[in-house]
């Protein structure tokens, strides 16, 4: 009774913290895109991003300290051994399906390379380098508050995974609303429809995220996707290495908003998780059964 009782009392605290951080990410980021307009700055230049880019790391770091959530479950340590492969689709996974998307278009006459010289590719190739940088500093904020504390809160729910994945997704896609057309400068496109595309992406990809996290157990391989997707798309959309046919770009855009892209993370992530239920169930046939059960 002790046990179910504590165990009772663990869930109503995660519940609290999970509304409270979803709550102050959400307001946090709203404030500091007012306070960017009250100052007169361009949003993205000014104090408000950082309040934005800062605030789901610090509260969830305030929760784990101060509310009761603990920091087991942060996932710091790499646990590379015996998790090359998810490393490996981590790195892979944003290069390999944003060339089938341009490949697709491509193909279709939706999407053009105006310049493929020498010079251009140099340029790509340090846009990339650049980016990965900048990305790598960004996405140690994003990821291990994202991925290091709001999914694991999330799993330990025991809710059904794809559930709380795209609760996650939801919660993330809806924090960049604030900043939505500073990280989407390539578009003018209403954010009556970018937006909810976007909210699409993101829980499409937080499927992706969240069961490499659950099959990894580190948060590392989150930051490295994150951080190879976001210099991928700098270099493509804002070198214009890629020309896209007007009114086709919602659909073959390289961006976590983009028709292709979401699709082919839904595939993906549904994917992962058949496949780690399909082992979860085979290890649970294997288990040996105990003989006093009858």
């Amino acid at each position: 009774m002790k046990a179910m009782n504590s165990e009772s009392e663990g869930r109503r605290r995660t519940i609290r913290n999970l509304a409270i951080f979803t709550f102050l990410v959400i307001a946090l980021g709203w404030l500091g895109r007012r306070l960017d307009d009250a100052l007169g700055t361009p949003p993205g230049q000014g104090i408000g991003i950082t309040i934005w880019i800062i605030a789901p790391l610090g509260l969830s770091f305030l929760l784990r300290a101060f509310a009761g959530d603990g920091w087991k479950d942060l996932g710091i340590r790499p646990a590379i051994r015996g998790n090359v492969r998810w490393y490996a689709v981590s790195i892979l996974i944003y290069p390999i399906g944003f060339a089938l998307i341009l490949v697709a278009g491509y193909t279709f006459r939706a999407v053009a390379f105006p310049d493929l010289s020498l010079n251009q590719v140099e340029r790509f190739v340090q846009a990339l380098a650049m980016g990965l940088a900048w990305q790598f500093f960004k996405n140690l904020f994003e990821e291990f508050a994202f991925r290091g504390y709001l999914a694991p809160k999330m799993n330990s729910l025991r809710c059904n995974a794809l559930v709380a994945h795209a609760v996650v997704g939801l919660i993330w896609g809806v924090w960049h609303l604030p900043y939505l057309r500073v990280i989407t400068p390539y578009t003018t496109e209403s954010l009556l429809t970018l937006a909810p595309r976007l909210l699409a992406g993101t829980i499409a990809a937080s499927v992706v995220y969240g069961e490499i996290r659950i099959l990894n157990g580190s948060v590392w391989p989150a930051v490295l996707m994150h951080t190879i997707g976001g210099a991928f798309v700098g270099a493509l959309m804002l070198q214009d290495f890629i020309a896209m046919t007007r009114g086709m770009e919602f659909l073959v855009a390289p961006v976590l908003e983009g028709g292709g892209v979401i699709v082919f993370f839904t595939l993906a992530g549904v994917g992962l998780f058949l496949g780690r239920s399909r082992r979860d169930r085979a290890s649970e046939r294997r288990r040996p059964q105990d003989p006093h059960v009858s």
